[in-house]
């Protein structure tokens, strides 16, 4: 069974019920969210007792506000649609995403996942084969250093992208203008104070890699076919990393039906288990899958 024959199984009041979407969970799970970071930054800025060692999951908190920024493409965590804009722009800051510009990006991968021509998550490039590349990859540099390139060209250049839509460039512009902007003063801040140095630069940097290993196991090594339940993975894991990934360790139920919002997802995970064709058990027993078949 694919992922269409899958939904044409469900019933109209099931997929109503899949669909519906909840200011009071979305807002539920952004504060546990934001207030975990907020007490991790209090802890580094006052310089308590083993501060040093708080920059970790500080900065994995941190850059895990990426799912948060992919779910607000979809306008699902919040039934308030213009709540989730706030939000994913909110967010882009720390992440270097623009969100006007991810979201037709985004929206492009799911239409063509997987496809290595058209899925413009790997066209061009494709998921690390080697140990140089997924050391590199795992670095983050790819990542610093592609949406660096696309907030400048965005702000300055040629907006010519297939996927995203002319009607959006003035706001592309627009949105990539005020982060440099903003990244201009918080670079100017540095002469005056290290805050953005362990705030947001340091943090940023240790905790892309395991963001990195979290989002290769969404596709890396499935098949470029159309079933959605088979070019995407579902990694089972704990409550923790659901919490922080906003539950899209379940990603192949969320390929499957994007609308579904995040809390909606463990449910609808319990009806689709078992057609699911890629699946690990656990983060680690990916990884450890994956590298078996790099190259020197």
């Amino acid at each position: 069974m694919d992922h269409t024959a899958f939904i044409a199984k469900l019933s109209p009041d099931e997929k109503e019920a899949l669909h519906a979407r909840s200011n009071l969970k979305g807002l539920w799970h952004l504060a546990g969210h934001l207030g975990a970071i907020v007490i991790m930054a209090l802890w580094i800025v006052f310089a308590l007792p083993f501060w040093g060692l708080m920059l970790l999951p500080y900065g994995i908190a941190m850059v895990f506000l990426f799912t948060l920024s992919h779910e607000c493409t979809h306008a699902t965590p919040f039934a308030y649609r213009p709540l989730n804009d706030w939000v994913g722009h909110l967010v882009s800051l720390p992440l270097l995403l623009p969100f006007t510009w991810f979201r037709y990006f985004h929206l492009a991968h799911h239409k063509w996942t997987n496809d290595p021509d058209r899925d413009p998550e790997i066209a061009g490039g494709g998921r690390p084969e080697t140990w140089r590349s997924y050391l590199t990859y795992l670095s983050g540099w790819g990542y610093w250093s592609a949406n660096a390139r696309i907030t400048w060209r965005n702000a300055f250049s040629t907006i010519d992208a297939p996927y995203l839509p002319p009607r959006k460039h003035g706001a592309m512009r627009r949105e990539a203008r005020v982060l440099l902007a903003c990244y201009a003063l918080l670079g100017l801040s540095l002469l005056f104070s290290p805050l953005v140095l362990w705030l947001l630069i340091v943090p940023a940097l240790i905790g892309q890699p395991l963001l990195r290993l979290y989002l290769l196991a969404e596709h890396g090594h499935c098949p470029p076919v159309a079933n959605m339940l088979e070019n995407t993975r579902t990694t089972m894991t704990n409550r923790l990393v659901r919490f922080l990934a906003w539950n899209m360790p379940f990603h192949a139920e969320h390929h499957a039906m994007p609308m579904v919002p995040f809390h909606a997802l463990p449910k609808l995970h319990e009806s689709m288990q078992p057609h699911l064709k890629s699946v690990s058990n656990g983060y680690a027993e990916f990884s450890g899958d994956y590298v078996k078949s790099l190259s020197r």
